[in-house]
Formats: structure tokens, sequence, C-alpha cells
């Protein structure tokens, strides 16, 4: 999915909503569990159900690799098959594989080949601290984008990233660098939610570029501050809701919560639209 696709999608639904398949599966529904043979096919038969509840309000969806490399090979092959379903019945949603991957040239090109070629997503969260050898073999494949990690959401972010180098603090020289290898239209930056007013430095060194927003729910990131500082005439984002969604009920109606979450968020995505952007 190319740029302008995504912004349409933004601009048809009036939504900016990622929402992230972080299925633990211990924390799946005790109906779906007993009615499930497998673990795995419980796993499966939660994404189809929530995937179906929350289309309609989101333009992206996050599985976190680390819930289904988990559980083995058949970890992997539900991860497959959840992504199969979102090709074949949502394919308009851009789906990113949040994996954060990063390392030599050689291990990374086959990292971008068994995520872009054979697992067919859309995006995949890549970690900079290697540097350009171990983010560019990422880069060039048609339709596909890297989503590198500049300023995350959780509290272990000031360990390194706030950190001063040449008058700048971390982050920034990771987005001003990395801006060297990609443009807008091949590259985005995750930029945790919970970091509030930074936003506003982080559009100083990154102006065009979308971000991949985490740490709304949960994680208790403001999504009016994310906007007020963060969006552009474009939109510029994608604000990525996880268990405030999927988790939203443990009941038998946990899709139906699921939905409704999903729902409330995207109708205050669709007054932020309508106050920050142009489209």
């Amino acid at each position: 999915m190319d740029r302008q696709e995504l912004i349409g999608n933004i601009a048809r639904k009036r939504s900016f909503l990622c929402v992230g398949l972080d299925s633990d599966p211990l924390k799946l529904p005790a109906c779906v569990r007993a009615d499930a043979s497998s673990m795995a096919e419980a796993m499966l038969e939660f994404n189809k159900n929530i995937i179906d509840a929350v289309a309609p309000y989101c333009v992206a969806f996050k599985p976190n690799t680390a819930f289904y490399e988990a559980m083995g090979a058949e970890g992997w092959q539900v991860l497959a098959q959840t992504v199969e379903y979102i090709r074949a019945n949502y394919p308009d949603q851009f789906i990113i594989a949040d994996a954060k991957r990063g390392d030599i040239g050689n291990t990374s090109a086959l990292y971008a080949r068994a995520f872009f070629e054979d697992m067919n997503v859309d995006a995949l969260t890549v970690a900079p601290y290697m540097g350009s050898d171990s983010v560019k073999p990422f880069l060039g494949h048609d339709g596909k984008w890297v989503i590198l990690l500049a300023l995350t959401s959780n509290p272990g972010s000031h360990d390194f990233q706030f950190t001063e180098s040449v008058g700048l603090p971390l982050y920034a020289r990771v987005l001003r660098t990395a801006q060297e290898w990609a443009g807008k239209d091949e590259m985005m930056f995750v930029v945790g939610a919970t970091q509030g007013e930074t936003f506003a430095d982080i559009r100083r060194h990154a102006p065009e570029h979308f971000l991949l927003v985490p740490g709304v729910g949960a994680q208790g990131g403001d999504l009016s501050t994310v906007c007020r500082y963060g969006m552009t005439e474009e939109c510029g984002l994608l604000v990525n809701s996880s268990r405030g969604i999927i988790f939203a009920s443990k009941e038998t109606d946990y899709a139906q919560a699921a939905a409704q979450a999903a729902k409330t968020l995207s109708e205050e995505m669709a007054a932020m639209l309508n106050q920050y952007s142009k489209i």
C-alpha cells in the first residue's frame, strides 16, 4: 500500500486507528478457549472475530509477533493465517508486523524476505541501533514500509533515547539520519503517545513522515495531545490501541465490546481530523 492509498483510507473512514492484535493466549476469553480444540485454534478464532468487529473503525492492524512466536510453529502459522484473513476480507487495511527486527545486512535481508514476501505484510517495525546497513535491506521493497523505532512509549525510553549527542537527543539524531536513507513514502517512525508535547520536537525533525503511535489506552497516552502536536495536514498519524480494544471484555460479548471501544476511539479521531488536518 502506498502513501496516497493510506491517506485516502484515513480520509474515507475519518479514522487513523490501528488495532494491535496482541492476542495473548493466556488472556483469551474463556468462551473462546472452551470451544477450541487447541490454543492455536482459539487464538485464530479470537483474531477473526476481533478483526470482523473492528474493521469498520480502523485503517490498520498490527500483530505483535512476540505473542505468536512464543507458541512456536503453531503460533507462526496463526500469524500467517491472520494476515491472510485480513488480506482476503479487508484488502484496504494496512498490516504492520510489529517484530522490531534489525541485524547485520544479510540477516536483515532475510527478515525482510520473511515478512514482506512470505508473510506479505505492508510494514515492519525495525530497530535502528545497528545503523544504516541493518536498516537498508528492509528498504526498496515495492509498496512496503519500514517503521523505525524513534521515541518509544515505555518508561525505559529515557535510559538512552533522550541522551544528548552532538547537541541533539538521540531520538532526534535517529530521525534526522534515517531520512537520509528513505523518504516519507517508504519510512515511518514509532513515537509513543506517552511522550506528550515532545511531539512538537518530533515534528520539527520529521515534519512529513507518518508516525506510528502506540501507548493510547492501557499505557495512558492522550490522543488530543498527540494530535495537537503531531498531526499534519495529511494526518500523518497511525495511532495504535491494543489491549484497550481487543480485551475490552473477557466475556461472550468480547467482539461487541471491542467494536464499541474502536468506534468510540475512531469518533474522537474524526473530531481531531476535522480540527487539525485538511483531508
